[in-house]
């Protein structure tokens, strides 16, 4: 746990308790703009029930915060906003995508933030929110779109090693290697759904956040939120495209194996009708007749085997020429 109390946009000296934080957030003889902002991590069924206890949460939120895959979404209960963000992160050497969750309590005088899985770091949030006094003496609105501003941010890198991973695989693809990345392109296809999945429905909650929310979001702080829903929209137009060029790839592949096979099986072609040659002279010298041309004669063996080199050997010529060999 993470707990805070900011007055005036500025941090007080020491870090919080639950307990505490609560206490902070029943004071009423604060001057100025004073909330609490506490982050938990991974939290057990017992701590986010003692906060939604303090914090009068709704239980539908609250069961939302520890439930898993939950759709990014923006809700309001009574006198609390309720926004869900899912988090990015791509660790290349296992080539896997991982996501994660964030949700965000925020009341007139509270912020209550809980991440599961992989989700950003908030600390650096943290940190950087403090940098700013100026947007955090608006509000708890500016610690959201603290938190959106990372959430998305964090997308881009993802998004930059997905489309590197898709570059490596066109490559193979048009490569003179024998190799099948056909299960590559498809895991890295499934990726991209997946981020696509758990980025593109957050663009509604943004837009709503930047125009439609004044009761929650400072006027100040709108056009913040404007800027990251922006942000969101090209990553979301990056992974479509990426879709599609995967997809693309995916056929060319197809098509590629197919060239191969069929160049594969004029190759056996060839080499059959090559070899078909000699296997008739030996098979009609191999008869057991009295009367064969040649039969008796010295040189008839030399002459077959000199008839069979020539004719195997024109061809191969022959099938060279037309790209069969």
């Amino acid at each position: 746990m993470d707990g805070a109390a900011y007055q005036d946009g500025r941090r007080v000296p020491g870090q919080l308790t639950l307990d505490e934080a609560w206490r902070w957030h029943e004071r009423d003889d604060l001057p100025g703009e004073a909330f609490v902002w506490v982050g938990l991590h991974m939290p057990s069924p017992n701590e986010i029930a003692t906060a939604q206890k303090m914090f009068d949460l709704h239980e539908l939120a609250v069961e939302d915060a520890l439930g898993d895959h939950v759709r990014p979404k923006l809700e309001i209960y009574d006198d609390t906003l309720f926004m869900v963000l899912r988090t990015a992160r791509y660790f290349r050497p296992r080539s896997e995508l991982n996501l994660g969750e964030i949700s965000v309590f925020v009341g007139e005088d509270f912020v209550v933030s809980v991440r599961h899985g992989q989700a950003s770091p908030l600390s650096g949030v943290r940190e950087e929110a403090e940098r700013r006094p100026d947007l955090l003496a608006l509000g708890p609105s500016a610690v959201l779109h603290a938190i959106a501003d990372r959430v998305v941010s964090d997308y881009e890198p993802v998004i930059d090693t997905l489309e590197l991973r898709e570059r490596e695989l066109e490559r193979d693809v048009f490569s003179d290697s024998r190799g099948q990345p056909t299960r590559e392109i498809y895991e890295l296809i499934r990726q991209v759904l997946d981020l696509l999945s758990a980025i593109e429905p957050l663009s509604a909650p943004l837009f709503r956040l930047a125009t439609g929310c004044e009761r929650w979001v400072s006027p100040d702080i709108a056009p913040f939120f404007r800027d990251v829903s922006d942000a969101l929209v090209r990553s979301v137009e990056r992974a479509r495209n990426l879709y599609n060029l995967l997809a693309t790839v995916l056929e060319a592949n197809q098509t590629q194996v197919s060239i191969r096979q069929n160049e594969d099986m004029r190759k056996i072609t060839a080499w059959v009708a090559i070899a078909a040659v000699p296997t008739m002279i030996a098979g009609i010298y191999g008869m057991n007749f009295d009367h064969m041309p040649e039969l008796r004669a010295a040189w008839g063996y030399p002459a077959v085997l000199t008839g069979m080199f020539v004719i195997c050997y024109m061809m191969y010529r022959r099938f060279k020429q037309s790209d069969w060999l």
